[in-house]
């Protein structure tokens, strides 16, 4: 009959043991410590794989009085943004040996924020992270007086608060420069919500690269992110024909703006120029196929997970991460049409 010890799960000292290192350079390894060599690094990984070693997360939260918990309050899961923003955060937050406690909201009414800060931190999450895209949230946070660290999805940090955000203003301004160096100087945008503080700021970086150039911003529609609104927006710049290119806030809108030009004859680059914003992975398979601006989710997640690893281990205040948006030029912009 079988020693019950012989069924134990392998624990920290046997994957050093193994590797021929300290306890402590596995705790390094596992916890993704830069000061470690690459040949240290793929030994320790390799035993930890030989042993099927798993992280006692229970156990380690008596040691550190940390959960490895990460608290995530988010609203407005139906729009891409914001769906892959979490996406993002989450797979930064597994890879770097934390969990992820989800608070998810309709709208950004002040109760509504505190009551899910409230049930997250009374899991005892480690921090939060914000990704409620609407003005006014940051405000909302900031009277909550937080005694862990927080990081806003979207805007700059301040205070207490940090912020990770995607330049979406740098974005906007790609999206017109590209336009304009194709000829176009009457460039229509269909907004999003301007209650978004990404459709507030893509409007901006519209308006001021126009300025720059020297062009009217007289052609600005809002919409609502669907592709019913970019339909129907669509629909009333074909029949007014005063555009001859048409920054669209995100692709979905985009995508109900091309249909509406095709039902009213208006083509597309050849009558009028057409950008998103997003990069969507159906973008590329639109008619024609979408010039955009991509967003990397990814690196956003990573960038926040690092900035909230920096806080909670180090004690480390941080301030505000930028990560930079990409121009993909594709089939739906072309030079300006010659006026007949």
């Amino acid at each position: 009959m079988g020693n019950n010890n012989d069924r134990r799960l392998p624990r920290l000292e046997d994957v050093a043991a193994r590797a021929n290192v300290s306890h402590q350079t596995v705790s390094r390894v596992i916890n993704n410590h830069p000061n470690v060599s690459a040949g240290t690094r793929e030994r320790v990984e390799a035993a930890i794989a030989e042993l099927g070693y798993r992280r006692n997360t229970a156990a380690r939260s008596l040691v550190t009085r940390r959960t490895q918990t990460i608290g995530v309050l988010a609203s407005e899961l139906g729009q891409y943004g914001p769906a892959n923003t979490l996406l993002g955060v989450q797979q930064a937050a597994r890879e770097s040996g934390y969990f992820v406690s989800i608070a998810a909201i309709k709208g950004a009414g002040a109760e509504a924020i505190s009551d899910a800060v409230g049930h997250l931190t009374d899991q005892g999450a480690d921090g939060l992270i914000v990704i409620v895209p609407h003005d006014g949230t940051l405000e909302v946070l900031e009277g909550l007086n937080l005694n862990v660290p927080v990081i806003v999805v979207g805007e700059a940090g301040h205070g207490q608060l940090c912020g990770v955000m995607m330049d979406q203003k740098l974005g906007a301004r790609l999206a017109v420069a590209h336009l304009i160096s194709l000829g176009h100087r009457r460039i229509g945008h269909v907004s999003g919500p301007l209650d978004w503080i990404d459709g507030q700021a893509r409007v901006d970086g519209w308006r001021e690269e126009l300025a720059e150039a020297g062009l009217r911003d007289d052609l600005l529609i809002e919409g609502d992110w669907s592709a019913g609104s970019g339909y129907r927006i669509g629909q009333q710049l074909a029949e007014q024909r005063n555009a001859t290119a048409v920054f669209v806030s995100n692709d979905q809108m985009a995508l109900g703006l091309l249909r509406a030009f095709g039902e009213k004859g208006v083509r597309v680059p050849e009558d009028v120029s057409v950008i998103g914003f997003d990069d969507q992975p159906e973008s590329a398979y639109f008619m024609p196929p979408l010039t955009t601006v991509r967003q990397d989710f990814e690196e956003l997640g990573k960038r926040c997970m690092d900035l909230m690893r920096t806080q909670i281990e180090d004690g480390t205040a941080g301030g505000t991460l930028v990560v930079g948006p990409e121009l993909v030029v594709r089939a739906s912009t072309a030079a300006r049409p010659r006026l007949t």
